[in-house]
């Protein structure tokens, strides 16, 4: 009997993984909910597993606050405008990092009475700098989905900008700016 809900056990958490790598694979607009679960949004050390597909690339970052509170902008596109490159060679195949969310007014999983964009970018502009300073600190301040380990995350899980943000920092470091995410703003610190 142990066997076979071992067994059972297994395959539904085989059918698990292989169902969100075929929702990861399907294009943007085949989502039919812009409020699916964040892979932050529980603190869970799985950040792999509720992953969304990355937003369309119609609108510019120059457009944000014609879009406050829209999850509608382009998350294939680095923070500064440019179209996300390749990653470099030696840069590492998984890495660990931790996260200060900063939910908003549209991005997913953001409660009904959550702050505008512009309000958003201001706190996480002033928890960038708490971050910098002590960033277990600044996870305390962030909203519910912060932590200081989201776990280990390998390559082509994450949007791509936030991927190559992520891939290309150095170890301990914190991203200079924050990020832009379908799940509102992040402040990113990779571990390891």
């Amino acid at each position: 009997m142990q066997r076979t809900t071992a067994i059972a056990v297994g395959l539904l958490f085989v059918l698990a993984i292989a169902l969100a790598v075929v929702m990861r694979r399907q294009p943007p607009h085949a989502a039919t909910s812009t409020h699916l679960p964040a892979p932050s949004a529980s603190v869970s050390a799985a950040p792999v597993a509720a992953v969304a597909p990355s937003g369309s690339a119609s609108a510019s970052p120059s457009t944000e606050d014609s879009t406050e509170g829209s999850v509608g902008e382009a998350f294939d596109t680095l923070p500064d405008g440019r179209k996300v490159p390749e990653l470099p060679a030696s840069a590492p195949k998984e890495v660990s990092f931790g996260v200060v969310l900063v939910s908003y007014q549209g991005a997913q999983s953001a409660p009904k009475d959550a702050r505008t964009k512009a309000e958003a970018k201001q706190k996480a502009d002033v928890l960038l700098a708490d971050a910098k300073r002590d960033f277990a600190e600044a996870v305390k301040k962030g909203d519910r989905g912060s932590t200081t380990d989201a776990g280990r995350v390998p390559r082509d899980v994450l949007e791509p900008a936030i991927e190559y943000l992520l891939f290309t920092l150095q170890k301990g470091d914190v991203y200079p700016d924050p990020v832009d995410t379908p799940r509102g703003y992040w402040i990113l610190r990779r571990n390891n």
